[in-house]
């Protein structure tokens, strides 16, 4: 397992922004796992199995205790009913339906150490305006950090224009941009910063 960047696992929030290919799901499920034993997942681009078998593959850890809220396994046709760890929603344009699994995780989650990801925001923006899935994503860290959890998301730089992505920081403390420049490689800034170097991830 690769470790997590210290300056990335120290933040309370984290938006991880950059292209396609370029390392974002991956330090996104192992920053999940860093931070807390039984993190959760908002799926809106890969269904529960997925997710689950590549937390084992990028931690080394079992996936029991993650939960995953589940948008993808409804439009294949291969959802069931809800478990502890697993929560269904009919497609990720249901916010709806994405913020009440959520707060019924929440709500069952008395005295759980979690940490919160989205992956990715870029499918919600497929179905709403950069202005309400701003809303929507506040609403969550929000939820996230009124139980002390950190709360990580993810958003393609390439598939928005860059007015899009910069609405998304305000909800995050810390953004990491990632690129392909002969090898996966990442950089740290604050909303208001300079950048660090690019690093390789």
């Amino acid at each position: 397992m690769d470790t997590v960047p210290d300056a990335v696992a120290a933040a309370d929030s984290v938006l991880v922004s950059g292209p396609p290919m370029s390392g974002k799901y991956d330090l996104c499920v192992r920053l999940l796992a860093r931070w807390a034993d039984a993190p959760i997942l908002v799926s809106t681009g890969r269904t529960a199995e997925t997710v689950r078998d590549d937390y084992e593959r990028l931690t080394g850890r079992s996936p029991d205790d993650l939960v995953v809220v589940d948008c993808q396994s409804s439009q294949q046709g291969t959802d069931g009913d809800d478990t502890a760890t697993t929560k269904y929603v009919k497609n990720p344009g249901d916010l709806t339906a994405i913020g009440v699994k959520f707060t019924d995780v929440v709500e069952s989650s008395a005295g759980t150490g979690r940490a919160v990801g989205v992956y990715s925001l870029s499918e919600l923006l497929q179905y709403w305006d950069p202005d309400r899935i701003y809303q929507f994503t506040r609403v969550l860290a929000s939820q996230a950090s009124g139980q002390g959890w950190p709360f990580v998301g993810v958003v393609g730089s390439t598939a928005h224009d860059e007015r899009v992505v910069h609405t998304l920081y305000e909800p995050f403390e810390t953004v990491v941009e990632t690129r392909v420049d002969d090898e996966r490689e990442f950089r740290v800034r604050d909303r208001l910063g300079e950048p660090s170097p690019w690093t390789p991830l």
